[in-house]
């Protein structure tokens, strides 16, 4: 470990790795809500964000785990489809609080074009907040509908041991892995007619 009159030790946040504070910085400077989007293996978590003095205020949320309990999803709540749709609720949500805009915060994550993180972002833009962005980074819009996913039961499908084994979740929930677009829009649909009075 550094010694000496010069060394400074750094803040505990950076030290666990937790927070970038130049990155902080830069997005509490642009003086909007900060768009969070954070995931795990098994979930995804949207916030809009304001700084305060006195510290960090959650203006709305999303958590995928709502997909499931409120709009009839069934499928994983960790996978692309899933990270648009929680970020097309909490896009909705802002929009009832009239938060119309933002920047997006994606932590610590390294940034990879199609991520989940961006398709949160995809669904903020399609919920109607305006979110600065650069489209390249965007999943494109069959894959976002888990288009991927179809093809890939598809695939499966003329080997029965290894396709119930590979999408066992999803056949416990009687969701057939090669409608899940049809899914995902039905879902997409639940969602704006829990919001009737916002244009999505």
């Amino acid at each position: 470990m550094a010694r000496g009159p010069r060394y400074r030790v750094p803040f505990r946040r950076r030290r666990e790795r937790k927070t970038d504070y130049r990155l902080r910085k830069g997005l509490i400077l642009a003086e909007l809500p900060r768009l969070v989007a954070r995931g795990s293996s098994k979930h995804m978590i949207v916030q809009f964000i304001e700084a305060r003095i006195d510290g960090d205020h959650t203006l709305v949320s999303s958590h995928s785990s709502e997909l499931l309990k409120s709009y009839g999803w069934k499928g994983s709540c960790s996978n692309l489809p899933a990270a648009y749709l929680t970020g097309f609720l909490c896009g909705l949500k802002a929009i009832n609080s009239e938060v119309k805009s933002a920047v997006l915060d994606i932590g610590l994550r390294r940034s990879s074009k199609g991520a989940r993180v961006f398709a949160v972002l995809k669904g903020a833009l399609d919920a109607g907040v305006e979110v600065p962005n650069d489209p390249i980074v965007l999943p494109d819009d069959e894959r976002v509908a888990g288009q991927h996913l179809v093809e890939y039961a598809n695939l499966l499908f003329s080997s029965p041991e290894i396709y119930e084994r590979r999408f066992s979740k999803y056949l416990s929930q009687n969701l057939d892995p090669r409608k899940i677009t049809d899914h995902f829009f039905n879902v997409k649909n639940n969602i704006i007619s829990s919001f009737k009075d916002v244009k999505a």
